[in-house]
């Protein structure tokens, strides 16, 4: 058998143990109907399960189909519509706990594969490359999601809430969304934002957070503009555009700058960004330097909250 089969099979192997199909259900008149499907998997040995906000979110029970066919029932523990990340629990055994990466490992270019339950086909594999890294993604809801993986591996209903995995099996992103209408475009949330998610929901019950307004990607920053301005920062977060009315609008934040660092801290990745805008945040003038153009500015921008923190 060829290398790059070797490749996939021996990550999916490692893989494949942890990974669920989730049936959301509703009552109707007195009657259990089918509100939604999609994917989860095992993150924690204690049987909590990552998967999608959008996938629970009209449910009152959680049907948990594992690996091997058994079903348990599922309690929702925690959900963050902002980032589009739920934490569901369940009582079983014969599952494997998933090994987590991290998206600082990760390269453009780089074999990620995708396991879910796409149309209510178990266990499907589908195998791609990053396309890029560090975009904003805006929901059907209008919710901006940070630091997300693009993929050209493909999704289909039914995906959302699955692991994106590299070639050693470790999960680097949660599968969430794919572009309708358009070819390859699909997107995972960063377990490294999973993982900071999951962290808060396991502790508060819910994400409260601070808000800027900005939608942004990670770029690399090209050696003339490091020495320049003596920076360390090796790439930055590119600002496609602001919303309307947003913290970062009113703090003239525009877009084509590139934000290197905030509140006196480097940030090189939307996860930097993200760590840092903590609740203790909101109301509070904050610092923020970009770069723009040639110039280096530093901005004064009061973060405000989460419209759902």
């Amino acid at each position: 058998m060829d290398s790059y089969s070797n490749i996939i099979i021996s990550a999916v192997d490692a893989a494949k143990k942890s990974v669920v199909k989730i049936d959301t259900v509703r009552s109707n008149q007195q009657k259990n109907q089918p509100a939604n499907s999609g994917s989860g998997f095992f993150f924690s040995s204690d049987g909590l399960i990552f998967t999608n906000s959008h996938v629970v979110t009209k449910g009152e029970d959680y049907k948990v189909t594992l690996h091997d066919g058994s079903e348990a029932k599922g309690t929702l523990v925690g959900d963050d519509p902002d980032s589009d990340v739920a934490i569901l629990k369940v009582t079983a055994n014969g599952y494997e706990a998933a090994k987590l990466g991290t998206i600082n490992d990760l390269k453009i270019g780089q074999l990620v594969i995708a396991i879910g339950n796409p149309l209510g086909f178990q266990h499907t594999i589908t195998t791609g490359i990053v396309s890029a890294m560090g975009r904003t993604l805006r929901t059907q809801t209008g919710r901006l999601i940070d630091n997300v993986i693009q993929t050209d591996a493909s999704l289909n209903p039914g995906n959302s809430g699955g692991p994106l995995i590299d070639w050693e099996g470790k999960v680097v992103g949660v599968n969430t969304a794919t572009i309708m209408g358009a070819q390859n475009l699909c997107f995972a949330i960063s377990i490294d934002t999973a993982q900071n998610i999951a962290e808060q929901l396991l502790r508060f019950g819910k994400v409260k957070r601070a808000y800027l307004g900005i939608i942004m990607q990670t770029v690399d920053l090209v050696p003339r503009l490091q020495q320049m301005h003596d920076i360390k920062n090796k790439k930055g977060i590119f600002v496609t555009n602001t919303e309307q009315g947003s913290p970062a609008e009113k703090a003239g934040i525009l877009a084509g700058d590139i934000i290197i660092s905030f509140s006196d801290r480097v940030t090189e990745t939307s996860d930097d960004l993200f760590r840092l805008l903590t609740s203790d945040k909101i109301g509070e003038l904050q610092f923020l330097v970009v770069l723009r153009g040639n110039q280096k500015i530093e901005l004064r921008v009061t973060p405000g909250a989460s419209k759902r923190g």
